[in-house]
């Protein structure tokens, strides 16, 4: 068993994982800033959850304020870090973009200076699909050049994937950056379209369809990506090449322990699939409100996950009709609705 520091633990993925690894008996430190970018009750709810167990222990604070990070590590002295805490939504960053940088950058940073002060076996960090920007080929595969972000919210994850690789070159850090697909399921962000879509729904309210329904998303089940984050932390940590060589198709660094590694269900589905696919759950049609595209949004995203089942011999695979269902039978019965 390991001690596991998680960033963002109150948020939805940090949430499924830490309960993850906790049911297989590791030692959980979650840190989380419990900003109210989306309601903060919900947050205080997963973290109630997670404090259930008696091997999880829990840090409010910011990722920039680094010596209140620093304070926890010390204190846990973790063996493994994955770091999923950031400012998300690719809109929001239009509005708010200094949140951005101050999160998913300087708060990053400080991340990373954790994971060398103690010398970890591995840090596993989030980036996001956002990364490939303008990339017009699909699937979106790790080797493609992500030189292109639409939005500031994907410059910052770029960002990160450029420092995550300075530090492992530098330090011999084994790093693994994950890009992470529109990942839905139960306790989900309200910010997301699934949630907004099936409040607005069971509410009697339109939903609003941008890019006139005429976008496609590859949507990665939570329970199914988190799975596969345990798998890489312990089943493909990085090591640097003693030749410089790198296997064909493998993200791998020819100088430094890091990889890139996409975690999406390999299939790219029509929005407006995926909103029939909640109107079968509610069993409610829903008004739509059709709009144009917003800007930094991008028509289409799509996983190649054949490094993921490579390296761990694991690929999502939950359809959408049964991922959404889920989320729905969760969203009724914790708004009791």
């Amino acid at each position: 068993m390991a001690r596991v520091l998680i960033t963002g633990t109150a948020g939805f993925i940090g949430y499924h994982l830490a309960l993850l690894l906790l049911d297989e008996g590791h030692d959980v430190l979650g840190y989380d800033g419990m900003t109210d970018y989306y309601d903060v009750s919900l947050k205080q709810a997963r973290h109630a959850r997670l404090a259930r167990h008696a091997r999880f222990t829990a840090t409010e604070a910011m990722l920039e304020d680094q010596p209140a990070l620093d304070r926890a590590a010390d204190a846990f002295a973790p063996e493994i870090v994955v770091h999923l805490a950031a400012q998300a939504g690719v809109r929001y960053s239009i509005e708010n973009p200094r949140a951005y940088l101050d999160s998913n950058v300087i708060g990053t940073f400080n991340v990373m200076e954790a994971a060398r002060r103690h010398g970890v076996q591995h840090l596993l960090m989030a980036s996001s699909s956002s990364v490939y920007g303008a990339n017009s080929a699909v699937p979106f595969r790790e080797t493609d050049k992500a030189d292109t972000p639409m939005s500031i919210y994907g410059a910052t994850k770029k960002a990160d994937e450029s420092m995550g690789h300075a530090y492992a070159h530098i330090h011999g850090l084994p790093t693994t950056m994950f890009r992470f697909f529109t990942v839905y399921g139960p306790w989900g962000r309200p910010d997301m379209a699934l949630f907004k879509f099936v409040k607005a729904t069971l509410e009697g309210r339109p939903i609003d369809v941008y890019n006139h329904g005429n976008m496609q998303r590859d949507f990665t089940y939570v329970t199914d990506l988190v799975r596969a984050v345990r798998l890489l932390m312990t089943d493909a940590v990085p090591q640097t090449p003693a030749d410089g060589q790198v296997p064909e198709g493998d993200s791998l660094s020819p100088v430094a322990p890091f990889r890139v590694v996409n975690i999406g269900n390999s299939r790219s589905v029509r929005l407006m699939e995926f909103i029939e696919a909640i109107e079968a759950a509610l069993g409610v049609k829903a008004e739509r409100n059709y709009m144009d595209m917003q800007p930094g949004d991008v028509p289409a995203t799509w996983a190649d996950a054949t490094l993921l089942e490579r390296l761990t011999g694991y690929r999502p695979q939950t359809d959408i009709r049964e991922g959404v269902a889920e989320f729905v039978r969760w969203y009724r019965d914790y708004y009791k609705v």
